[in-house]
């Protein structure tokens, strides 16, 4: 059977399985497509397959049957040095933050920045605005293995958002966030929306999306199993 693939979509799953050895199925016939710009809250219960989803969008694994498109690209075919220039286009932010321990918060967040030769004064300047929203004033320079989870978290999503990516995934971004911190992390994710990013945000925390106007997916046991009543077709299942 052909595929009929959505060429408007910037993300686009078609009956994604993933199987991991020797039969533990994380995603089951998962379909789902989100136009370039548009911010998606993906939730579920932990184990639902969300971080699964997102790793699959970044090509950090394979999924056992079925397409995953980004930005054109059949993941399933692109050459590694695409997939590296890809990932540059990509802001993620993981669920166990990936900091670089013995670096600086002002090292670690400058780093997209530097691999894409960024300007020295912009790192700068985006650096300091990053922080100022976030509430790190006065981290800049205190090795991040020295900061509170919660602050580790916060670095962790300033240096996915720095370069302005033009798609930014997020796994749990307020997990160890209080009420007033996690209100920020939104404020920043609606300022990178407001300028073209696409997000895909995967949380079970409804505080973050029951009052938000983005379109949320839920996934439930590996399978697409809502989507909210004024999902547009760009975020449903393809043949819908």
């Amino acid at each position: 059977m052909k595929i009929k693939q959505n060429k408007a979509a910037f993300v686009e799953f078609i009956k994604v399985n993933k199987i991991y050895p020797p039969d533990v199925i994380a995603l089951r016939d998962v379909s789902f497509a989100v136009k370039p710009g548009e911010m998606i809250f993906l939730t579920g219960r932990s184990g639902a397959g969300k971080t699964t989803l997102l790793k699959l969008i970044c090509a950090l694994e394979c999924p056992t049957k079925g397409l995953v498109e980004v930005a054109g690209h059949d993941l399933g075919k692109i050459s590694q040095r695409e997939l590296q220039l890809l990932r540059q286009k990509i802001g993620m932010a993981y669920q166990d933050f990936k900091l670089l321990p013995k670096l600086t918060v002002y090292q670690n967040i400058a780093m997209p920045m530097e691999v894409s030769f960024t300007p020295n004064k912009t790192i700068i300047d985006r650096i300091n605005y990053l922080l100022d929203l976030l509430n790190l004033n006065g981290k800049k320079d205190i090795k991040t293995d020295k900061l509170s989870r919660g602050e580790q978290q916060r670095v962790a999503l300033a240096r996915a958002a720095a370069n302005y990516p033009p798609l930014l995934l997020a796994d749990e971004p307020t997990g160890n966030l209080d009420h007033e911190n996690a209100k920020l992390v939104i404020k920043l994710f609606d300022q990178l929306n407001r300028a073209g990013t696409t997000l895909i945000i995967a949380t079970h925390d409804h505080s973050l999306y029951e009052n938000h106007q983005a379109q949320t997916l839920e996934l439930s046991q590996g399978q697409l199993v809502f989507k909210n009543p004024d999902t547009p077709k760009s975020v449903a299942v393809p043949g819908e």
